[in-house]
């Protein structure tokens, strides 16, 4: 027996169409650097939208399911994009600007894309790769930038508003089908070249209202977020998406994502959510430190990327604004799990459920697997590789232009589960603790040592900024960690003080005898720990390490 339900595509044109509508009046303001921002709303984003998909058309000659590349900061044109080039059936790639080099032309080759869109101010990133993007044949330019560094490229150069200009602002949307390619992001690439994920119309509906749930972020059009996760990084963590089914309110940053032009657009734009990975945060925590700024209307952050150290919620909790967990990555869409606590519980009691990862919404389904391939309980303490599936999960890798899709072994399982390389325990509540990276637990003595657990016990004392742990090799014991830390400006703590500090809460053997200050944490393009700079430095010799 069949349904009497219609059957209606899932596609990123109804989220456009609903959003430029019914929520017409909310707006996209852009951080300029000067006195008064730009403001957009909705209803013209999406009459944009419409102009850009007939100048992309009609002038640019992109009719079909050709990758569109956007290289551009966090805007309202990028917005505008994120919106026409699914809608109208091509497929947007959001490249990631701070990608090696070599990297980029890399992505742009495998992704076969013929037209980027590129802020002004990044032209001096993409001017000497042009000679090495055979495929692109147009470069539009949008804001401020000198265009002269193009003079001589090969692709015709085009200016963003004059591609607009007197273009009709209603466009014929195509019917399309729910699981065409929308979008695509590659993965940051640690290891081997990056990884084209492939997101369809269908799994970034269904995410962006997972995203909209009370469960998860829970904003409404009396919000206004503040998207500080960079729109490259796996869409911005759904937030354009979702903020057009609701109505959120969004303030984007633009180029200004320095600490302090943070700290002025949340005082004066007063946004009542944030997202971006724990290194913004410390940022804007030393800042607001040295020089105070009125926070008190972002009473919410989304926290994810990197593990959040439970210091820095703390020391946000007394400022009023709330770090929540979330864990994700590129295959998830990101949305994985969020750690929201159970309701009924005094502030003491949440504390446990906020410094785990989070809880499973549903749409995501997960499993532990032990080293022996065995499924492991949900019980808290059985350790093993977190293994995903659902609506907004990978199920395997872009194979290039006409290649197959790939689905290497190390990745996913036999039965099609995604299988996310991080380790950790499952309570019986469907809470997430991620104790490492795979490739970072350190094997010591047959025993396991969470990094994670001594970096965060490690940054909990008052002189670090920042630290990170990595195994390095020991004759004796296989494995030891290895303690990189980054002092605060002016702060005198010495090995043995941290030694110390960090014998409080951490068993004995797992203390680290290598101890090392560095002037920064190395970041991969994403804001997280590059642990295998650190890895690759120790054993060359760059570092100045005590054995303590």
């Amino acid at each position: 027996m069949l349904s009497t339900m219609q059957d209606v595509p899932l596609t990123v044109t109804r989220i456009l169409s609903h959003g430029m509508t019914i929520h017409g009046k909310s707006q996209v303001t852009t951080w300029t650097g000067e006195p008064e921002p730009q403001r957009r709303s909705f209803a013209e984003i999406g009459a944009r939208a419409a102009q850009l998909a007939h100048a992309l058309r009609d002038e640019l000659g992109v009719t079909g399911d050709q990758r569109v590349a956007t290289l551009m900061w966090n805007n309202a044109e990028h917005v505008e994009a994120y919106f026409a080039i699914p809608s109208m059936g091509a497929v947007l790639h959001t490249l990631n600007l701070r990608l090696a080099p070599e990297q980029l032309v890399w992505v742009v080759a495998h992704a076969d894309d013929q037209v980027v869109i590129v802020n002004g101010s990044l032209l001096p990133l993409l001017a000497p790769l042009l000679p090495h993007l055979p495929s692109l044949r147009h470069v539009v330019v949008t804001g401020p930038g000198d265009r002269s560094v193009l003079d001589g490229a090969a692709p015709r150069v085009h200016e963003y508003e004059e591609l607009l200009a007197g273009r009709p602002t209603a466009y014929d949307w195509p019917d399309l089908d729910e699981r065409q390619a929308a979008a695509m992001c590659y993965t940051s690439g640690t290891t081997g070249d990056p990884k084209g994920v492939v997101y369809s119309h269908r799994s970034i509906y269904l995410h962006s209202m997972q995203v909209n749930m009370t469960e998860s972020m829970g904003l409404t059009d009396k919000d206004t977020s503040l998207v500080v996760v960079p729109q490259f990084h796996v869409n911005a963590w759904g937030l354009p998406h979702a903020t057009f089914m609701t109505g959120v309110n969004m303030l984007m940053p633009d180029r200004f994502l320095q600490p302090a032009p943070l700290a002025e657009m949340i005082e004066s734009e007063r946004p009542t959510h944030a997202a971006a990975v724990p290194t913004i945060w410390q940022g804007l925590l030393a800042e607001v430190t040295a020089h105070p700024r009125d926070l008190s209307s972002m009473a919410r952050v989304t926290i994810g990327g990197a593990a959040c150290p439970p210091s820095l919620m703390e020391a946000y909790d007394k400022l009023g604004v709330r770090l929540c967990h979330a864990w994700g990555m590129t295959e998830t869409s990101p949305l994985g799990t969020m750690a929201n606590p159970p309701a009924g519980l005094t502030a003491e009691e949440e504390w446990p459920y906020r410094v785990t990862q989070g809880r499973f919404p549903a749409g995501v389904e997960a499993r532990l697997v032990g080293p022996g391939g065995e499924h492991l309980p949900w019980d808290g303490e059985s350790a093993g590789e977190l293994e995903v599936r659902g609506s907004w999960i990978a199920g395997a890798y872009y194979g290039g232009a006409g290649g197959e899709d790939l689905r290497p072994e190390d990745k996913f399982s036999e039965d099609g589960w995604l299988k996310t390389g991080d380790v950790g325990v499952i309570s019986d509540e469907g809470f997430l603790t991620l104790t490492d990276r795979a490739k970072d637990v350190i094997k010591s003595g047959g025993e396991w040592i969470s990094s994670v657990e001594l970096e965060n016990a490690i940054m909990a004392h008052p002189d670090v900024a920042e630290a990170a742990v990595v195994a390095v090799p020991d004759d004796k014991w296989g494995e030891r960690p290895l303690a990189t830390v980054v002092l605060k400006e002016g702060a005198t703590a010495d090995y043995a003080a941290l030694k110390a500090f960090l014998a409080r809460s951490v068993a004995k053997w797992q203390l680290p005898e290598r101890w090392t200050i560095i002037p920064a944490v190395p970041k991969t393009s994403v804001g997280k720990f590059d642990k295998k700079v650190i890895r690759r430095q120790y054993a060359d010799g760059e570092l100045d390490v005590t054995r303590l």
